[in-house]
């Protein structure tokens, strides 16, 4: 059972979705009726950092400590990245409670209503809003680990399409050396996963935009490496020379050929 302080302060509403580590709720804060996604995680699923606050050091949970590091409270609604609003840490499970942009959906809901691919133009919008997300995320020492159409949100606007990634179950800390166990989609897991059993923070992230990439100008035929390093994947040729070229550079094949994050950003197709 949800605290008393929770109660009195949230109300929660209808399932949202359901994954591998907990299921979200929609709801609202009552002071303010403020739209929020409560996302109930078991304990048996909780990974904690250890972490020293105020002189005192706690084991917190990995996804709380990674949405406070890239997407304070303070931030709400000012970042590509969903606020982590406040977090409940109980017997049998944690509950983080997130801000929720409205109206939004994610974008394999809105790739599915768009019935084809997206064009160029809108690809374009989405993919320079993800690339400066993925390197705030990057600069902040997080590695997402799971970027993908469910994971991101497109809220609509006064001012145009908005995206918001979510869901930092998947995450860690960055660091410089390889990671050997894959944690996330493994259909999207880097070619050097696949052939070394090793990978790296940034050219994964690069990994998963360009797959990302791929899905939206391709109309969302699931992107599965193994399937791309047997060549069965085919790019969409009536995309432009740019568009192809950006392609090519984030699903290089050897990590050390594939662009950066940075690159991305100054990239001809996105300037």
């Amino acid at each position: 059972m949800p605290p008393a302080d929770f109660e009195a302060k949230y109300l929660q509403l209808k399932k949202l979705g359901q994954g591998g580590f907990g299921s979200v709720y929609a709801g609202f804060r009552k002071a303010d009726n403020l739209p929020v996604a409560i996302k109930h995680v078991p304990q048996v699923r909780v990974e904690r950092q250890p972490t020293v606050l105020n002189g005192v050091k706690y084991l917190v949970p990995t996804e709380v400590l990674l949405l406070l590091k890239v997407a304070e409270p303070e931030l709400l609604g000012r970042t590509a990245i969903v606020s982590l609003l406040d977090w409940y840490d109980l017997e049998q499970e944690i509950l983080l409670i997130m801000e929720r942009p409205v109206p939004a959906m994610d974008l394999l809901k809105y790739l599915k209503n768009n019935k084809g691919p997206l064009t160029e133009y809108t690809a374009k919008i989405i993919m320079k809003q993800l690339v400066e997300a993925a390197i705030q995320i990057q600069s902040k020492g997080v590695f997402h680990r799971d970027i993908k159409t469910e994971n991101v949100l497109i809220q609509t606007t006064s001012d145009g399409l908005r995206v918001r990634i979510i869901d930092f179950g998947c995450g860690c800390i960055s660091r410089m050396k390889p990671f050997h166990i894959f944690v996330g989609t493994s259909a999207y897991a880097p070619p050097e996963f696949h052939m070394y059993g090793t990978y790296k923070a940034g050219p994964t992230t690069v990994w998963q935009l360009g797959v990302l990439l791929y899905e939206i100008t391709d109309g969302y035929r699931q992107f599965k490496t193994t399937r791309f390093l047997c060549k069965l994947i085919k790019f969409n040729k009536k995309l432009s020379k740019d568009c192809l070229d950006l392609l090519n550079r984030c699903l290089a094949v050897n990590p050390r050929n594939r662009i950066t994050l940075e690159q991305m950003l100054l990239h001809p197709w996105l300037t």
